[in-house]
């Protein structure tokens, strides 16, 4: 009997020893299209792995925004995390190629190609830093919205508008159009919207919706700023902790529910387009004119960056799969 009970409590305790707990955070509240998807991706990875890997996702930003969970992941206390934007820069400035302003307008689908054809230069460099990057996720594109109208680029000089502290890239945009860059914390953009701190912010249509900003501002710019992105992004040294086999399956797995969540994504932003119409924004169109000074304010903001916080050779792969 005691041989029984010996034998049974060693091979449950070898399984739990086995298990490997890999803890992820995210802003993304569970019930969005991405809490969703990673709560469907933890329950099949679980599944396929024989309980050997448990994902432990942290959500809706109770372990911190970006900046606090990169540091988490630094100094072990988290695994990783979906990093977008300034945060995603800090790890990986060459990812923020994809983001430089006035490159894909409205063309969703070139930005999805050049992602594409991008990837494995980014992951490389992930790698370098230390993560592997389990799945790009496609934000959109980026419009600003605004208490007060403007009818061209040109009108946008002077305008003050909400800016992340610290981001070069957006920081160089904001400079090349000459705006008044304010920086807040983004739970203070709603507030300084209706005070007149601010008379602008952007962000994808979903997020403008979320963060109800729809409610503070009457005008939508209809001439997208960038093409915004995230990535999943697992600490190396957690990731070569788990069996080479269960790493292929997770990956295989990621492939899939990032690919869904991006679909899902593309029908939910066109949706939220319409919402901030029903709710009563006024979308504003740019003239054609706008479009080679775009592109003059864009070659501004790679001239500032080039080698600074983004590669040459990025940028000089960024330019042939945009051409």
């Amino acid at each position: 009997m005691f041989k029984i009970v010996f034998l049974a409590f060693f091979i449950i305790s070898t399984h739990l020893q086995a298990a490997q707990q890999v803890k992820l955070a995210v802003l993304v509240p569970e019930g969005t299209t991405w809490g969703n998807s990673l709560k469907k991706f933890a329950k099949e990875v679980d599944a396929v792995t024989g309980g050997e890997v448990n994902l432990k996702v942290y959500y809706g930003g109770v372990s911190g925004d970006e900046p606090d969970v990169l540091r988490k992941v630094r100094i072990g206390q988290l695994h990783g995390g979906i990093f977008t934007g300034k945060t995603l820069g800090d790890i990986n400035g060459d990812v923020r190629a994809m983001e430089i302003p006035f490159t894909f307008y409205k063309n969703q689908k070139k930005a999805s190609e050049t992602l594409n054809k991008l990837a494995p230069q980014f992951d490389n460099t992930f790698k370098a830093k230390g993560f592997v990057n389990l799945g790009f996720y496609e934000i959109g594109q980026v419009y600003v919205v605004s208490t007060k109208k403007v009818s061209n680029l040109n009108e946008l000089k002077g305008v003050k508008i909400w800016s992340w502290e610290g981001d070069p890239l957006v920081g160089s945009m904001l400079d090349s159009l000459q705006l008044v860059s304010v920086p807040l914390a983004l739970p203070d953009v709603l507030s300084s919207l209706s005070t007149g701190i601010i008379n602008a912010a952007y962000a994808p249509p979903l997020a403008i919706l979320a963060l109800q900003w729809n409610t503070k501002v009457k005008y939508l710019v209809d001439f997208p700023t960038a093409f915004s992105i995230g990535a999943l992004l697992i600490s190396d040294k957690v990731w070569g902790k788990i069996k080479p086999d269960h790493q292929q399956k997770i990956l295989f797995l990621s492939k899939k529910f990032v690919k869904e969540a991006n679909d899902k994504s593309i029908e939910e932003s066109e949706s939220a387009k319409q919402l901030l119409k029903k709710s009563g924004i006024e979308f504003v169109s740019f003239p054609e004119a706008d479009y080679k000074a775009a592109a003059g304010v864009r070659s501004q903001v790679i001239n500032k960056l080039k080698d600074k916080y983004i590669s040459s050779k990025i940028l000089q792969l960024l330019e042939k799969e945009t051409r």
